[in-house]
């Protein structure tokens, strides 16, 4: 379960756009969506792509989920059940070495609330929900 002690990890609700994103996740893989028209990852998952607008050359890619942490702030009053227990706790946007224009949200286990290393280098982790479905998260390396 969950390295942040108190933390109830909201479980997402997949749709048919996100199903194969989330099933990835508890084969502990992070798959982005990739547009083989014009090469250009996606995530959130998109219906169609943002850069050149086809919907029929959308395909999943697995990226190593290497990257940076990019700004933080600390949660010390969340309207989010599962996070109350835990406060204060990181709200981190790590940013995607493989992409710097994708950008994804972390608790960054392992970090004190506020002891956050912006620009320090992250890998992946997965971590489990109340519901058991897998969600990525990161922590520093080093």
């Amino acid at each position: 379960m969950s390295t942040i002690p108190g933390l109830e990890r909201p479980a997402p609700v997949p749709n048919d756009l996100t199903q194969p994103f989330w099933d990835t996740c508890n084969e502990q893989r992070l798959v982005l969506q990739n547009c083989t028209a014009c090469e250009r990852l996606h995530y959130p998952p998109t219906p169609q792509c943002d850069t050149c607008g086809s919907a029929d050359h959308l395909a999943w890619k697995e990226v190593q989920g290497r990257g940076h942490i990019d700004v933080y702030f600390v949660i010390r009053d969340s309207r989010i059940r599962g996070f109350r227990s835990a406060q204060p706790i990181n709200f981190v946007v790590i940013t995607l070495d493989e992409d710097p224009g994708i950008n994804f949200l972390s608790n960054l286990p392992g970090t004190a609330p506020g002891e956050v290393p912006v620009g320090a280098p992250v890998e992946l982790i997965f971590e489990q929900t109340s519901t058991g479905q897998m969600i990525p998260e990161w922590r520093v390396i080093g």
